[in-house]
């Protein structure tokens, strides 16, 4: 222990887990030392209040160089527990300490007024869009050379509130306010207009409010001192009584507050950390990157890269606009750009017309190429394809053999048309200008194609072949305005770079942080993860500690039983196809069945994926022993995931059958007595065959030594951990754990169980198919 164990007011409960006060103290020590703790804690060990704990207790050590927690996680519910937990720390702080000010930061989408409401003609589709268009609308309106006032616009939208109500009211006048988060706003629900231009009328409040010198803090019309942890339904509703954007004030409190809870890409996206948060990412900020077995693959998908089909496009037509007034200029036709500011804007930058029609012609090629090598995959691997677009399915070409790096076709086609280094390099530069030239011509800044493509192409030419991917991705769509012979009625396409090892970008980032605590119920093996994060490098190069805590489950082991059951692999060679009825597959029909007939409630069924799933559902389905419910979870919207999750919670004992890579093994609090058994079946290791994974294998096997053990093996070892985690949530549940295949009942040369803690070997001792039953029954019978 520490000699000062000043946390403990900060901490929110009367007596800490031993493993808390563990965490708790190793966290502080790491982090004055600039270093990472890395913990691996059962679900029970109290990690969020351990993390929030350690990093108020550096921020307001008035020794300490920390000014701030930033919490980053994957999980909306994760999220909701830290706000939770504050909330316990504020309540529980010594009457003479001011209260943690908190603020969990969200999309645009979240707090937007109109967006919330469906409302001034925004909705989910365009609100980006929308609203930075509305924005840059109301400060041309309003900014030096704008025809009014900030002030002028918000009184002007106060007033459009009153209408004359129905013929039922006799005309008397009733007021129509906006109304969201509970609270009515001083504006209508249409978005007014000045000068037949849209505007934004919170936007224009908070441009009034924001002083001379521009401390945007000054224009929050409330106090938010004292005030504890902000939510986002509260900020909204702080806002809008005021009149003023919910968003801005996002922005406007964000470098205030000791406590910021937000998601991965706030960090890790490089527009977004770049932008909205970079602020908070140095030496003053201790980090917190919760439910952190996601980081690697979630900051993989955030620092990979593509350009579609359609910015391409949009991107050709965009230079062509800026092109034209000079090429046809004194001709007939109408331009949406006039030479003179052409010239003017290609003056004052040091992008030529030449530059300009180079690139212009490589995006048009590099289209017409697109095209080519799609239609020729098609009529290669589909046969037919034109008279069946609708059952295209998902596809990937690759541009290089994946486990060979090397220089990506499309690049050696661009030197053989002899486009030269030059074009790729300029491509953004030439972007910016087209933009600059045809936001100012048409006076209306909104985001361009040309930037966005000509920075992907850049970036295409700087990146190395070893550790990116370069393929074509193919992704279902329907779009009735594309021909009804074209691929592209049926597909989106883009040109894409999978950065196949991104612990480099995961770790150069943590390293900007003035230290941290990285956790997850599923971390093991700890080198492996510490290897893919970067962690390690920041150990060996720059001297950052990284201590490693491992925490088993602290809950009454009477009331748990695990299984390891010794059923043959459930790979395709052994268990053939889903119409097939192998041995294999009968085996794990049977274990299905047991444990859904045996257990007194609820059981969770976690199978490799989507297909596997819907066979262990028909199984269970056409089995006459087995009486309760099955639903089977498919990869559907989110709102359809939530209406199954509400049935298997309510009412009666049920089944539910869902992939281990779908959202319903992770995240997801199946608390008290909503589960009682939960089975894996096989190893979810993803597939092998996929261009991109083989890639990935590839590259990792050149950076770590063994790919498929990085890649593949720990990842999908640590989703079954996920799914079985659901089920022992609190010192008084009571469930089963059941992991079916051989690869975790014994050691073989493709064995797993080395993959689990140790005290996870240790309960999930090995059992043959025949004897689940008798163990099963065994357990729930000294449950009665």
């Amino acid at each position: 222990m520490t000699s000062d164990d000043s946390w403990r007011d900060i901490f929110g409960h009367d007596d800490p887990y031993d493993e808390q006060v563990d965490g708790i103290e190793t966290a502080i020590e790491t982090a004055r030392d600039g270093g990472f703790t890395v913990v691996e804690g059962a679900c029970g060990t109290g990690k969020t209040m351990l993390a929030l704990t350690a990093g108020v207790d550096l921020v307001r050590d008035p020794d300490s160089d920390f000014e701030r927690v930033v919490v980053l996680t994957s999980v909306k519910q994760q999220l909701r527990q830290f706000e939770q937990d504050l909330r316990t720390v504020n309540a529980t702080l010594p009457d003479d300490w001011t209260p943690v000010t908190g603020l969990t930061l969200v999309g645009k989408a979240d707090v937007c007024p109109y967006n919330r409401e469906n409302a001034g003609g925004i909705d989910d589709g365009n609100v980006y869009e929308r609203c930075e268009t509305l924005r840059e609308d109301t400060r041309a309106i309003t900014g030096e050379g704008g025809s009014t006032t900030a002030q002028n616009l918000v009184s002007r939208a106060r007033s459009q509130q009153t209408g004359l109500a129905d013929s039922g009211s006799q005309g008397r006048a009733a007021a129509r306010f906006l109304e969201t988060a509970d609270e009515p706003t001083p504006y209508p629900p249409e978005m007014p207009e000045y000068d037949n231009l849209e505007y934004c009328p919170f936007y224009a409040q908070f441009l009034e409010d924001v002083p001379d010198d521009g401390d945007a803090v000054e224009a929050v019309p409330f106090d938010f001192d004292g005030m504890g942890l902000i939510d986002p339904e509260q900020l909204v509703a702080l806002s809008v009584q005021h009149g003023t954007c919910p968003h801005s004030m996002m922005g406007a409190i964000l470098g205030h507050a000791e406590v910021v809870v937000g998601n991965y890409y706030h960090a890790f996206d490089p527009v977004t950390a770049g932008t909205f948060t970079g602020a908070l990412l140095d030496d003053s900020t201790f980090v917190v990157c919760d439910e952190a077995h996601m980081l690697e693959p979630r900051v993989r998908d955030l620092v990979s890269d593509a350009v579609a089909d359609k910015t391409l496009r949009d991107a050709e037509s965009e230079l062509s606009q800026v092109i034209q007034p000079l090429k046809f200029e004194g001709k007939e036709g109408q331009t949406t750009a006039d030479a003179d500011l052409v010239r003017g804007e290609l003056g004052d930058s040091d992008v030529s017309l030449t530059e300009l029609e180079e690139t212009r012609e490589f995006v048009r090629d590099l289209r017409e190429e697109l095209d080519r090598r799609v239609t020729a995959h098609l009529e290669r691997e589909h046969r037919g394809w034109k008279s069946a677009l609708a059952d295209l399915p998902d596809d990937e070409i690759p541009l290089r053999p994946p486990t060979q790096p090397q220089e990506d076709e499309i690049s050696e086609w661009a030197a053989g048309r002899g486009y030269h280094d030059g074009v790729w390099v300029r491509a953004e530069a030439v972007g910016a200008v087209v933009a600059r030239i045809l936001n100012e011509a048409e006076d209306e800044e909104k985001e361009r194609a040309a930037p966005a493509a000509g920075r992907v192409l850049g970036e295409w030419y700087r990146n190395d072949h070893e550790r990116y991917f370069r393929e074509i991705v193919l992704e279902r769509t329907w779009n009735e305005k594309e021909p009804r012979d074209s691929w592209r009625r049926a597909y989106n396409a883009r040109f894409a770079m999978q950065n196949c090892v991104p612990s480099d970008a995961i770790g150069e980032q943590l390293g900007e942080f003035g230290g941290g605590i990285l956790m997850s119920a599923t971390l093991e093996p700890l080198d492996v993860f510490e290897e893919v994060t970067g962690l390690n490098h920041l150990e060996r190069e720059e001297g950052r500690p990284v201590v490693e805590r491992t925490y088993g489950l602290n809950f009454p082991g009477d009331n748990r039983e695990s299984f390891a059951v010794d059923a043959p692999k459930f790979t395709y060679e052994n268990r053939g196809g889903p119409d097939e009825e192998s041995q294999t597959r009968r085996m794990y029909a049977d274990a299905l069945r047991e444990v859904a007939t045996e257990t007194p409630g609820n059981v969770l069924v976690g199978m490799p994926n989507y297909a596997e799933a819907e066979w262990a559902a028909e199984r269970l389905r056409e089995n006459p022993r087995v009486e309760k419910p099955v639903l089977l979870d498919e990869s559907s919207a989110d709102d359809a995931t939530e209406d199954l999750k509400a049935e298997f919670f309510g009412g009666g004992s049920k089944v539910l059958v869902t992939s281990l890579r779908g959202t319903l093994t992770e995240g997801v609090d199946y608390e008290g007595d909503r589960l009682r058994a939960a089975v894996v079946c096989g190893v979810p290791i993803i597939n092998t065959a996929s261009p991109r994974t083989k890639a990935v294998r590839t590259a990792y096997d050149r950076a770590f030594g063994d790919g498929f053990e990085y890649a593949l093996t720990v990842p999908a070892v640590r989703k079954a951990r996920q799914a079985l985690g659901r089920v022992i949530r609190g010192p008084e549940e009571v469930g089963v754990r059941v992991l079916v295949d051989s690869r975790y009942a014994r050691e073989s040369w493709d064995s797993v169980r080395g993959y689990l803690p140790e005290s996870e070997r240790e309960e999930f001792q090995p059992v043959s198919p025949d004897m689940l039953s008798l163990g099963l029954e065994r357990f729930w019978r000294d449950r009665d």
